[in-house]
């Protein structure tokens, strides 16, 4: 699993010119890095001196940083996997009539599973920009710094799968299908963009 390799590791197969891992799982191990330092900046607040009052708050947000932090890990691997579906699928057998039938709908159902797992990583990477903002107007002031990487490293990460998401579509042809996540790829990037930038504006460093 790459999730259980080295950081060196996982980099030199990245590095590697194999197809996997890519784009989709650094954006996964972006999201990951970005739900980390969330929950440190908020596990740097429970217990601290002046922030009594936000401490249940903290605790809140630590544990659901924790959750995602473990959703994004596993993305690392789900979206090599969902790339070897489709890889799968186009080494399938097309001498007949029925087996091309079978083979193309293989391959659909391979792009659009490669589509949905980026999409869920940017979905639940915007997540933690809500948890971010908390954290650096409520939390630790002395961890500032770390909260705006968390914010910029959030960013990456859900702009990193929507241009999955995006790839994906290009090659699949139920039109419902490409006009529901194209729609939420485009309000995502709006969203994001205008977050992290509302993020950053508010850290007095």
């Amino acid at each position: 699993m790459l999730k259980d390799k080295t950081v060196t590791e996982y980099l030199a197969k990245t590095a590697s010119g194999e197809p996997v891992p890519g784009g989709g799982s650094i954006a996964a191990l972006s999201a990951a890095a970005a739900a980390s330092l969330t929950e440190m900046v908020a596990n740097l607040t429970i217990g601290k001196k002046g922030y009594t009052s936000v401490e249940a708050e903290m605790r809140d947000i630590a544990k659901t940083a924790s959750k995602l932090r473990d959703k994004f890990i596993g993305d690392i691997d789900n979206d090599p996997q969902a790339y070897q579906q489709v890889i799968a699928a186009f080494q399938l057998p097309k001498n007949t009539q029925a087996e091309k039938h079978r083979r193309e709908n293989a391959i659909q159902d391979g792009f659009k599973n490669a589509a949905l797992v980026p999409m869920g990583v940017a979905e639940d990477g915007f997540k933690i920009m809500d948890l971010v903002k908390k954290v650096i107007e409520k939390g630790n002031k002395n961890a500032a710094a770390d909260g705006a990487v968390a914010a910029m490293a959030a960013r990456t990460a859900v702009m990193a799968a929507l241009y999955n998401v995006k790839i994906n579509l290009t090659t699949i042809k139920d039109k419902a299908f490409v006009k529901e996540l194209a729609q939420k790829v485009k309000t995502l990037e709006r969203q994001v963009k205008d977050t992290e930038k509302a993020i950053l504006a508010s850290i007095d460093i």
